[in-house]
């Protein structure tokens, strides 16, 4: 499922608006329940305002022959995103004017943008500048800027309790697949595994918005009674690619969602590192801006800027791969059920041990015990040593190399004997 998804998802040209982002967020409805939210050009969202609304139908460059010598049909990324409509002859001084390559990467088209200055241009290999030899060329951009509307899709499955967890995701960046479609695509098939699952703790809500924009205007019309209810949250992105992963810790840097996810990572024997949040990423720094400062994280594989094709035709289907991507869905998976299994205790048995054998808790005979009696016995240990008001599973997980969802289980079995409390039946 996943990589024919990809394939039905990766020739749309997509931008920060425009129906190219309508008709993929009406591919991943066929999944899972996706409303799409519409906001009008020039509305104002803090400092920024709802651009026009682009949409490109084709364009191309001919030479003199007549010959099309680049066309968007065979990659999206040869036209600037946002370019302006235009037809005509121009030299071929201006021409080169209006194109970018990478000389470093000679055989890579560059991802260029101008959203908020109109612009046109085209983005080409640079091995290919030596073929552009006429005199003139014919240019057609057959594309629309005009008053319309920009689109955010969003769903919601619900649980038992007020909080929330968030994901999200970006949806606006045409034909790459690491930093693009890898982040979808894993968003929507963790939606999928929490409707399916059902009986949830958590509120969850999945956002997918043109990358900046469309996260600054959703905080601008929700981020106050978001602030209100989230207990963690996670932007998904460059999660198809590279045999490691990377956490970006939320801007507070202690927080449910930084924890949940750190550990998880550390109990996966996966290769991976940690890393400080910054002003300079994905949406985590709209999220995290001073105003709202949420509990908002980032698990990656190779993330943005980290590798040679970030931002180029090179990040296509090749670099990516389906391993990788529903590895990470099971990432995030463990990092949810962790969350959902957390839960934060009081010991009502604080004058010494409780007597466990008696309550069916401990073996009643000495000696040899099987390594699952062993493990069931350390769990109620720790359990009751650590169940103080402020230790919660991942925390008391954590004091011996256990996963603190394995001890739910465990501590059910104390709750039911009257001799733990959860906090939130206390308050």
């Amino acid at each position: 499922m996943i990589m024919d998804l990809f394939d039905r998802l990766f020739p749309i040209h997509r931008s920060i608006t425009g129906n190219g982002v309508r008709e993929s967020l009406a591919i991943l409805n066929e999944i899972v329940p996706i409303e799409q939210k519409e906001y009008p050009s020039g509305m104002e969202c803090y400092d920024w305002t709802v651009p026009k609304e682009w949409n490109v139908r084709e364009a191309f460059i001919r030479n003199k022959w007549g010959d099309t010598i680049v066309d968007i049909r065979d990659n999206n990324l040869h036209l600037v995103s946002y370019s302006t409509p235009f037809h005509g002859r121009v030299s071929r001084e201006e021409l080169l004017s209006r194109i970018y390559t990478l000389p470093e990467m000679p055989d890579a088209i560059p991802y260029v943008t101008s959203y908020y200055k109109e612009h046109w241009g085209f983005c080409l290999e640079h091995n290919r500048l030596k073929q552009l030899v006429d005199d003139q060329y014919e240019v057609v951009i057959d594309s629309t800027l005009e008053d319309g509307h920009m689109t955010i899709g969003e769903g919601v499955v619900s649980g038992s309790v007020g909080q929330e967890i968030l994901f999200s995701t970006y949806i606006c960046h045409p034909s790459m697949a690491n930093n693009e479609l890898s982040g979808p695509i894993v968003q929507t098939m963790i939606y999928k595994y929490l409707r399916e699952r059902g009986n949830l703790k958590y509120n969850y809500r999945f956002l997918y918005l043109p990358e900046t924009i469309g996260s600054v205007l959703y905080l601008s019309q929700y981020g106050e009674p978001l602030k209100e209810k989230l207990a963690a949250g996670y932007v998904i992105t460059c999660v198809g690619h590279g045999s490691s992963f990377t956490y970006k810790k939320s801007k507070r840097g202690h927080t449910l969602a930084d924890r949940a996810a750190i550990h998880v990572l550390q109990h996966s024997g996966k290769p991976h590192r940690i890393i400080e949040w910054s002003p300079f990423g994905s949406d985590e720094r709209q999220y995290g801006s001073q105003a709202f400062q949420l509990p908002v994280g980032s698990l990656m594989r190779t993330m943005y800027g980290d590798y040679k094709e970030y931002h180029t035709s090179l990040d296509n289907r090749d670099l990516i791969s389906e391993e990788a991507l529903q590895e990470t869905v099971q990432m995030y998976i463990d990092i949810i059920e962790t969350l959902e299994a957390n839960e934060t205790y009081q010991s009502t048995h604080i004058h010494c041990e409780p007597k466990l054998d008696k309550r069916g808790l401990y073996p009643s005979t000495g000696g040899t015990r099987s390594e699952k009696e062993r493990k069931q016995v350390s769990m109620i240990m720790h359990l009751l040593a650590y169940s103080d008001g402020e230790h919660d599973l991942i925390a008391i997980g954590d004091k011996f190399n256990t996963m603190g969802k394995d001890l739910a289980e465990a501590a059910a079995l104390l709750v039911g004997e009257g001799l733990l409390v959860p906090i939130s039946a206390v308050n």
